[in-house]
Formats: C-alpha cells, sequence, structure tokens
C-alpha cells in the first residue's frame, strides 16, 4: 500500500467493527488517523466471529497504533440516531476529518439476504430494508457530515457503492440499484460541496473475502484465475480508499472507482 500520511486527521468509519469497514479502520488508524468505530450494536463484530465486539475492535486500534479509537452504535436507518452519531464523533474527537460510509449490504429484514431477491416477488419489507441500509443511510450520514465539513471548508468523504451497480444483475437488483443511487448521489454532492473544498467520491468495490462474504455465498477455486480476475483481499479495496481519503486525492471529487473482477 502506498504511504497515506494522516496524522492529526479525525475519522468516522460506519459499519466498522467487522469486515471490509474493520480493514479501513485499521489502515486509517496506522496512518495516523484517530478513528471511531461504528456499528448498530456491541455484538455485531462477533455475528461473524471476527472480533469479540465492537468496543474490543477500537480498544486493539488503539493499543496497537497509538491513535485515539472508541466505538459508537446506532442504527443508521433512523436519522436522528444518525445525526447523533455524527456529533457524539465530533464531540469526542474534535473535528471529523474523514467520513467512509462503509455500512450497508444486501441484507433482509429478517434474513441474512432477501429470498426471493429479484425485483418482483421480493418481500416489501426486503425492499425497504435494503434501501434505507444502502442509499438512504449514506444521505443521512452525509447529510450531517457534510453540514460540519462545509463549515469548516475541508473534508474527504468516502462512500462506499457496489459493482453490482455497474452490471446487470438477475439477483440482488434492489440491492445493486441503491448502491447505483450511491454512485450518482456522490456525483451530485461533490457538486454542491466543491466550493467548499470538501472532496466527495465512492469505491464500488469487487466482490471481497470477508466473514460475511463466506458465511452467505459458495466460493469456487480462484488458483487459475488472474490477479485481476480473482475476488479480492480487504486490503486490495482498502488501498484504495486510503488514497480517496488521504491528500493524493486532493484533486479528484465526484468520481465512483469501480473495481471491475
Amino acid at each position: 500500500m502506498a504511504t497515506v500520511e494522516l496524522s492529526g486527521k479525525n475519522a468516522l468509519v460506519t459499519g466498522s467493527s467487522r469486515g471490509l469497514g474493520k480493514q479501513y479502520a485499521i489502515d486509517l488508524a496506522r496512518a495516523g488517523a484517530n478513528v471511531i468505530i461504528h456499528d448498530v450494536d456491541e455484538e455485531a463484530a462477533a455475528r461473524f466471529d471476527e472480533a469479540e465486539s465492537g468496543s474490543a475492535v477500537a480498544a486493539e486500534i488503539a493499543a496497537h497504533y497509538g491513535v485515539k479509537s472508541l466505538f459508537l452504535a446506532a442504527e443508521l436507518s433512523d436519522p436522528e440516531q444518525v445525526k447523533t452519531l455524527i456529533e457524539r464523533s465530533i464531540a469526542e474527537l474534535g473535528s471529523l476529518d474523514i467520513l467512509v460510509n462503509n455500512a450497508g449490504g444486501d441484507m433482509g429484514l429478517h434474513t441474512p439476504r432477501p429470498d426471493p431477491n429479484d425485483a418482483l416477488d421480493i418481500a416489501v419489507e426486503d425492499i425497504r430494508s435494503v434501501v434505507e441500509r444502502n442509499l438512504l443511510s449514506t444521505m443521512y450520514a452525509c447529510k450531517f457530515a457534510g453540514l460540519h465539513m462545509r463549515e469548516r471548508r475541508a473534508g474527504k468523504i468516502v462512500n462506499v457503492g457496489s459493482i453490482a451497480g455497474h452490471v446487470p444483475v438477475r439477483e440482488g437488483l434492489i440491492y445493486a440499484a441503491a448502491k447505483m443511487g450511491v454512485s450518482q448521489y456522490t456525483r451530485s454532492l461533490a457538486e454542491q460541496l466543491r466550493p467548499f473544498d470538501v472532496n466527495v467520491n465512492c469505491i464500488s468495490p469487487a466482490p471481497t473475502y470477508t466473514a460475511r462474504f463466506l458465511a452467505t455465498r459458495t466460493v469456487t477455486g480462484q488458483e487459475d484465475r488472474s490477479r485481476l480476475q480473482r475476488i479480492a483481499q480487504p486490503e486490495d479495496m482498502s488501498s484504495i480508499v486510503m488514497f480517496l481519503c488521504g491528500p493524493q486525492s486532493d484533486a479528484l471529487s465526484g468520481e465512483t472507482i469501480v473495481c471491475w473482477k
């Protein structure tokens, strides 16, 4: 990973007690940033045996990298809880320089994934759940963090879409549409914040090995595939997020980096 220097910066990564979000948080801390770890509750980190708790992740990061890190819980489908999350993050760290909107996923209201997971037979409550979890939560976090960054005239927002939003899909249609919405929202929010020197960009990750990914899918052998065809490792996606959070991307705003696989 190219060296990124973020000493003294303050970051919030949503959905960061596990999976890709945890990798983003670790790499931000390694670069010197103070990091708020977030998830819907303390126990979320343990659901796929990725960590003991959200607070344990924060404590480990603080101990290993010498930065300030703490865990905050919030349900991101509730705008009032998102507002409180942003306000508490600013109060704890003093400011918010970086927001990574990582939380999301193709999950049903009561099931690991919607079933059926198409456009017509999917349950209405699963449509709402997927859109709230992926698109509306991103909009809420950007709204409240963006107000703070606009006032400070500085900040980096990285939204997380998905490769699914850029190709036709037969399953996960609602998820794909929500993630494509994240990309368009990013482009437009970047225009609104451009006069205030706030960068807003998006990464659309390729399929990536995480505990939840492995628990909800059957993975075939990757040995015969090229590096650019294999299922990605968390570090592959994190290196791109770090670029978008760091000074190397100061002149870039409104873009979506699509990680084709």
